[in-house]
Parts: C-alpha cells; structure tokens; sequence
C-alpha cells in the first residue's frame, strides 16, 4: 500500500475535557499499543486486557492511569505525562477518544477500536456523567488553559440530554455527540482503514458474549503468546465482575477522587438499557441518524448484537 493509502491527520481536537494536540509530545514506539474508542464503549475494559496481557498477571502492578495514561486529557498537566512515558520500560498501551482523522498514525504501532452501539454509548455515558462529582467539572473548567466552551454539568431530563446529543455537535466537522464529541464520527474515520494490518476492531458485544475468543484474538494481534497455564486466570480477572471488585485500581480517576462512586464507574457492563428508557421515536430517530451519516456495514457492525462479524470481511 502507497503512504496515499495510509490516514492523515487532518483534524484537532481542543476543549474542556480533550485536547489533540497533546499527541505531539508522544514519540510512538514500535511497539505501543494505542487503544481507541469515542467514550464509553469498553475503553477501560480493552485497557485491563491489554494489562493482563502485557504483564501476564491477574493484578495490576499500578493503578490504570499510571500503566495506560488517556493522552489527550486536557485537565492533566502534559510535563508530568511526557516524564511518565518516557520512563516507562514495560510494553506501553495508551489510550485516546480522538477519531484516526486526529492521531498520529505509525505503521509499526498497533492500534485497537472498540466499538459499540451508540444507544448503549449514551446509556453508558448518561451515568458516568452524573457519576463525576461536581466540583470535578467546576475543576475542569477553571482550567487557565481550557479551550472551547465548558463542560457543562448534567441536565435534569435524560430525555432531551440524548436528543442533543443525537443532534447536536461539538465541533464544526461532526453533527452530534454534544457536549462531548461524536461517538459516529469516530467510528467513521477508523472504519475507513479497518483492513490496515496494524488495526483492530473489537465490539463491545463480542467481548460480553465471548471474552476467552476475543483475548485469543486480540493477543494474536499483539503477538503475544499464550501461556495456558494462566489463561483461564487471566480471563477471569477481566470480567466485569472482577473489575468492579478491583476499582481501585481498575478505574480511571479512581487516585484522584473524581466519581462519587468509584464502583459505579463500572456500572452495569450490559447492552440494551436504551429499550424501554428511550422514548420510540428516539429510537426512529437514532436509527435513521446512523444509517443518514454512515455506511451500511458500519452500521450493521456497531448495531450488532448476535455473533461475531468480522470488520475486515465486510
């Protein structure tokens, strides 16, 4: 494939909680990890994965955001990250919510997108948000070096907080995921290059339905052996119950007091708490939205709820 074939950054992304451009003091290695979803679509799960693999072991040596450090956090002062990268010795697994269209791409890094129905996402999203104690936003926003619009604190009416959400963008490029950023757009810009060798798709129902299948598939992809003698431990230790038992170390923020529960950060791990909560014409407007902004295979691929479907065949 020609560098023609290969993504290009055209995209930056700058606000309360996210900020692109912080990628630039990142020199990739050859063999780090980048794990990428929008928001809420198994980012910390994918994380405890690549954690067990890496590491071959049933607990963490540190807490997450000591071993996989979310890059493109604006709230974190980036001296403090680059020192942390540069030191660290173990197999580096970073994580980002920035689309492929604003990452660096490198052609001997590895890079995994988790994908999920954009319901679930909100679903997802709606507790987390409610979950961040306030005075955390408050923070956030009296950031000095905050760009964009401030983080607005979560509205009474979960209701008409998704239709926003499903209508309204963040930025001039993207149509929704207001106040946040597109959980779609994303999707879009990975889906693009998903037949890139260095590039992996894996959902959030797949994991649920076959979480041994899918840590056989995402180590292969890694090229890390398997060592059967553990396996079955190292399984175990990322499930969700597990994870929840584990917050402490498990959990995004949870050094730094951010949730109001750090338990809660792991919420319930299901699909389809939309049905019944959304209102039916939500649900229309939902599905005609998706299928309007993004092509049939994606759709099918991140609405999919039944067995495996590989990304690279479609």
């Amino acid at each position: 494939m020609t560098n023609e074939g290969f993504p290009k950054l055209t995209r930056c992304y700058q606000g309360a909680l996210i900020d692109s451009s912080r990628w630039k003091h990142v020199e990739l290695r050859a063999d780090d990890i980048v794990i990428s979803t929008a928001y809420k679509g198994g980012t910390t799960w994918m994380q405890a994965i690549c954690g067990a693999l890496i590491f071959q072991s049933v607990d963490p040596p540190a807490t997450l955001d000591e071993l996989s450090p979310w890059i493109d956090a604006a709230f974190r002062p980036i001296d403090k990250l680059h020192m942390k990268l540069e030191s660290m010795q173990h197999r580096r697994y970073l994580k980002t919510h920035l689309p492929l269209a604003a990452l660096p791409y490198k052609i001997d890094a590895s890079y995994i997108v988790v994908g999920r129905d954009g319901r679930d996402v909100w679903m997802s999203m709606w507790n987390h948000w409610n979950n961040m104690k306030p005075e955390v936003i408050d923070n956030i926003n009296a950031n000095p070096k905050r760009k964009g619009p401030p983080m607005p604190l979560p509205p009474g009416d979960m209701k008409s907080a998704f239709d926003d959400w499903l209508c309204k963008g963040s930025f001039p490029w993207e149509k929704d995921g207001y106040p946040f950023w597109s959980h779609h757009y994303h999707a879009a810009t990975w889906w693009k290059y998903r037949k890139l060798n260095n590039i992996l798709h894996v959902h959030f129902t797949d994991l649920l339905n076959d979480l041994d299948g899918q840590m056989r598939r995402i180590a292969s992809f890694l090229k890390i052996p398997i060592d059967d003698t553990i396996w079955s431990e190292l399984v175990r230790s990322v499930t969700f119950q597990e994870m929840r038992q584990n917050a402490g170390k498990r959990a995004p923020g949870a050094d730094v007091d951010i949730w109001k529960s750090t338990e809660n950060f792991f919420h319930r791990g299901t699909n389809g708490q939309w049905a019944g909560v959304l209102d039916p014409k939500q649900v229309d407007d939902y599905e005609s939205a998706i299928r309007a902004s993004l092509e049939p295979a994606l759709v099918r691929w991140l609405c999919h709820e039944g067995e495996f479907i590989d990304p690279k065949a479609l």
